[in-house]
């Protein structure tokens, strides 16, 4: 690393956030004084400050703007001047999470007409450094990141769902969106958090002991030669069985294990692993902040699927890691709840079903934490939804309604249940933002599918099934009809003359077909989260998403 650095967050085109202080930042030896200036198309100076490193580090704060294009950015320190032209002022948002946040434009469903367009859809990207270990090599490659506009050959492997998030969004408020992908495939919310928030809760701080007992003994060296040959074995791995699906698409993941042997992903848990808790932390998100930003959106939760309880705490307080370091306790995020997947070999284990329920819970106790319903949006055998942009869009309008105070709250807002009322045997649903009543879908489609994955368990899915069940002090679930009454729905149930407990969608993978006139999807639940055992299984995630360096 040379004497004087700007971080590499900054260059031509970059996207600042506006209306709000906007941080510049690097790297240096100390005691060295730094200026900054802002200057607009005629060359007026619009913003400038100055400030001296330390402890390595330098940051400049210029007062906040409102949007506009076309600026020129001077860091200068000593005889050191770097310039960065055609920045816009606009709204930046930080894409989050693992792999289908990562997904690309060019592999989505809409993405190959999308990237056919030649307006410039006011938005523009960064990409942080895509690799989980700070050698010599990590700081050669993040020299070579920069923003991309729409001209960028790049686009195609910009993230599908950040991508639309931001089109509209750039259409809604009439400004540049800038987009700042910082999510990496198969990854724990834990690779993106500092050990200190871990280390403060004995079920968290799992996640580190685990990797710290497999450590155990080895020096830097032998992790990362171990590491690397683990690499070396999971490219050819990787390789035939590409083949394989190539030759053969339907190919199932048992019979890929028969012909290859196990998958040797994600490799051992060692201090190289870019997997491993806090890792990413530190090489990929740390490289950005102080970076002013307006919020976040966020996609993950399938890698935490064999904690699925712990998942509350771990993302609750990963928000507050993210705000803390960004000096910004109000920091919007806004998340998608899981969608509906099961892998067709697989059982049912409703792990997913609790991670949706914390995921909903974060939603209800996390201030400027706003969920975003997705149930609908699952394909059938396949952890990686194809299609993204009406996922996008409905993150974008929940954005819209809820930090920018525009748009509307039937677009934004899915229903929430409240509470249930048992009266004449039948159990009345109350919700929450279900003011014009719900409508019915029916989706034989994903009936048939689940009844197929339940045939291959030896299960049979009854013929009353309805999504809904409920149950009487027993805890014992029978099937539900239900009426759909403006903002309630009321279910009976024959075999049970008492209900107290109802459960809507309660499994990883089925049909969805209760909807709010917006067309937004009735979010799973179950009215008493203590009534089913602890989830203690979990399928393991068949398909790695890798994508293109960038």
């Amino acid at each position: 690393m040379s004497d004087f650095q700007v971080a590499a967050v900054f260059s031509d085109h970059c996207v600042l956030q506006r209306n709000k202080n906007i941080k510049v930042f690097g790297y240096s030896r100390d005691s060295l004084e730094v200026s900054v200036s802002l200057e607009d198309s005629k060359g007026k100076l619009l913003r400038s400050n100055k400030a001296l490193s330390f402890d390595g580090r330098w940051e400049v704060t210029l007062e906040a703007l409102d949007a506009q294009t076309d600026l020129t950015m001077k860091v200068q320190a000593a005889d050191n001047l770097i310039t960065f032209t055609d920045i816009a002022i606009g709204e930046v948002w930080l894409a989050g999470g693992q792999s289908n946040m990562e997904f690309e434009l060019q592999n989505c469903s809409e993405g190959p007409a999308e990237l056919e367009l030649k307006e410039d859809p006011k938005v523009r990207f960064y990409y942080t450094n895509k690799i989980g270990w700070m050698d010599q090599a990590f700081y050669e490659a993040e020299k070579n990141t920069c923003w991309q506009t729409w001209e960028s050959e790049w686009k195609k492997a910009w993230s599908a769902v950040g991508y639309f998030y931001a089109k509209q969004l750039a259409a809604d408020l009439g400004v540049t969106v800038g987009v700042i992908g910082c999510n990496w495939g198969g990854t724990s919310a834990s690779a993106w958090m500092a050990p200190s928030y871990l280390e403060k809760d004995q079920e968290l701080k799992t996640y580190l002991t685990e990797y710290e007992e497999a450590e155990k003994g080895k020096s830097l060296e032998e992790q990362c030669a171990e590491y690397d040959a683990y690499v070396k074995e999971n490219d050819i791995w990787q390789e035939k069985c590409a083949k394989i699906y190539s030759e053969n698409p339907n190919t199932q993941w048992n019979d890929v294990i028969k012909v290859l042997g196990p998958c040797p992903w994600p490799g051992p848990k060692n201090c190289k692993n870019p997997y491993r808790p806090c890792g990413l932390y530190q090489t990929m998100l740390q490289r950005i902040i102080p970076y002013s930003i307006k919020g976040v959106i966020w996609y993950q939760g399938e890698s935490d699927d064999h904690k699925p309880a712990y998942y509350y705490k771990l993302f609750t307080n990963m928000i507050d890691n993210w705000r803390v370091d960004w000096k910004d306790n109000s920091l919007p995020f806004v998340f998608v709840q899981l969608p509906e997947h099961r892998y067709i070999q697989d059982k049912d284990y409703k792990n997913w079903s609790v991670i949706r329920e914390a995921q909903q819970k974060v939603a209800q106790t996390v201030k400027n934490a706003y969920m975003v319903v997705a149930a609908d949006l699952g394909q059938y055998n396949d952890i990686h939804p194809k299609a993204k942009k009406v996922l996008g869009q409905r993150m974008e309008a929940a954005a819209l309604y809820q930090v920018y105070n525009k748009g509307s709250q039937e677009k934004a807002l899915a229903p929430v249940f409240t509470d249930a009322i048992s009266k004449d045997g039948k159990l009345i649903l109350n919700f929450d933002f279900a003011d014009q009543g719900f409508v019915y879908r029916e989706d034989k489609k994903e009936l048939q599918e689940m009844i197929e994955m339940e045939k291959i368990q030896g299960n049979e899915v009854s013929a009353d099934f309805t999504a809904f069940e409920i149950a009487s002090n027993d805890r014992v679930f029978y099937n539900a009809d239900f009426e759909l009454k403006g903002n309630q729905i009321i279910l009976s149930c024959p075999k049970v003359k008492n209900p107290l407990y109802a459960r809507y969608a309660w499994y990883n993978y089925g049909p969805v077909s209760i909807f709010t006139k917006a067309g937004l999807p009735l979010p799973p639940f179950r009215s008493n989260p203590r009534d089913s055992e602890e989830v203690k299984e979990h399928a393991e995630i068949q398909q790695v998403m890798t994508v293109n360096s960038k």
